[in-house]
């Protein structure tokens, strides 16, 4: 852990100019990624591409039949407080594996690492939630949760093993649900973690 220091821009935990990126996986090719893996780890349990078959996995995501655009402004008029720390960006790009390979999707990339990118700030759980929810509220009969079996376990949706439990999918295909009331069931979750993992902080 030489030389790892989480409080100092830009790299935040990484020294950047002196470590070299080593793909821990194929789809795990830039520090950009890392950043937004917590948020854009969801999209497994959709139908959205999480952009395997990219240049840029797991830091854009997009489908065919979505309009990016309008996602965006609804993610801003929803919540424009859960954006904070990064930018985001309308793209297209043509998977060449994976979720609609072969096939144009309009899509969204989360730019992480220039200088509008704030590490204390930047919440991916939330922009990734917030991005569900718009789309959501854009095309309610989209077909956005992906039902197959997914690490061994065949009962229950992936989308809501990735989180632990149905709150998040049952949040997003709420038409009265806010961001105000994800915060709600989210907050003290996350307070417990904190202090939970207090006492093991090395650094």
């Amino acid at each position: 852990m030489h030389g790892w220091r989480p409080e100092d821009a830009p790299g935040y935990g990484w020294p950047l100019g002196e470590r070299s990126w080593i793909n821990p996986s194929p789809n795990a090719p830039t520090l950009s990624m890392a950043r937004c893996y917590a948020g854009t780890v969801m999209l497994e349990g959709t139908t959205l591409s999480e952009g395997r078959g990219t240049t840029r996995p797991l830091e854009l995501f997009g489908a065919p039949d979505i309009d990016a655009r309008a996602l965006i402004g609804e993610m801003f008029a929803l919540a424009p407080a859960w954006l904070a720390g990064c930018r985001l960006r309308e793209c297209w790009f043509e998977p060449t594996f994976h979720k609609h390979a072969g096939q144009l999707c309009n899509g969204v990339q989360i730019h992480v690492e220039d200088a509008h990118y704030q590490h204390h700030a930047f919440r991916p759980w939330r922009v990734q939630s917030l991005a569900f929810k718009a789309l959501r509220r854009l095309q309610p009969d989209y077909p956005l949760w992906r039902d197959f079996a997914y690490e061994y376990e065949n009962d229950r949706l992936a989308i809501d093993l990735i989180n632990g439990s149905p709150v998040l999918r049952e949040w997003v295909d709420d038409p009265s649900a806010t961001p105000a009331d994800l915060d709600a069931l989210a907050l003290a979750d996350e307070a417990a973690w904190e202090a939970e993992r207090e006492d093991f902080l090395l650094y």
